[in-house]
């Protein structure tokens, strides 16, 4: 994942406001504990959740891909009052970690972990979402993105993780890997896609901002 330089990566974390201490240790214990630390959003890119929550100022946020919980504490700090976060996430066994960090925040309440298959849990949702998130399975990112779109109004906003893959996106298409060619699949048809504009941000493994029109 460590495609764009290092020292530049470095520079920007030097020069972004500091995660909190709480973040700190959920960051730490995960690379220590937890298998894949790379899937943990991190310094630069939660604090970059954390400030376009505060600017869209959600009622409501949807999360695909839980991992720790990292990102769902960095975007809970965006929330109106009485605001809340819907997060999904297959692996059952990360709760013990997300928890001890989550029941230490001020938002352990309008946090709500949902454990099972996106695409199962997605259409039951009745809430309407002003951002949402989506770092899962590359392979189902077009699927999440065709059942969430009508969940985010107009002027909503959806955050898409993962889009460069490592640089992985120039590749030569016979050279790919499935998941490889899935984003860039979800890259294309977001880039046509009329119903939004998009920017797509080379920040740590690409982060594409869409907002519906």
């Amino acid at each position: 994942m460590n495609f764009i330089n290092e020292a530049i990566e470095e520079y920007a974390e030097s020069h972004t406001s500091a995660e909190s201490a709480l973040l700190y240790d959920l960051n730490r214990e995960t690379h220590l504990n937890v298998l894949i630390p790379r899937m943990l959003s991190g310094h630069l890119q939660g604090r970059t959740l954390s400030m376009l929550s505060h600017m869209i100022r959600p009622k409501n946020i949807l999360e695909i891909g839980t991992y720790t919980g990292y990102s769902a504490l960095c975007m809970a700090e965006g929330l109106v009052e009485n605001g809340s976060i819907d997060t999904i996430d297959l692996n059952e066994e990360l709760q013990p970690i997300i928890h001890k960090y989550w029941d230490q925040s001020p938002f352990k309440d309008q946090i709500n972990l949902h454990i099972g298959n996106a695409l199962s849990i997605i259409p039951t949702l009745k809430k309407e979402y002003q951002l949402v998130f989506i770092d899962a399975d590359k392979e189902n990112y077009m699927a999440y993105y065709h059942l969430l779109f009508d969940l985010v109004p107009s002027g909503g906003y959806i955050l898409a993780d993962n889009v460069l893959w490592s640089g992985n996106v120039l590749e030569k298409p016979e050279e790919m890997s499935e998941s490889t060619k899935a984003i860039t699949a979800f890259n294309t048809f977001i880039q046509n896609d009329e119903r939004v504009e998009n920017i797509l941000l080379p920040i740590r493994d690409g982060l594409t901002i869409i907002r519906k029109k």
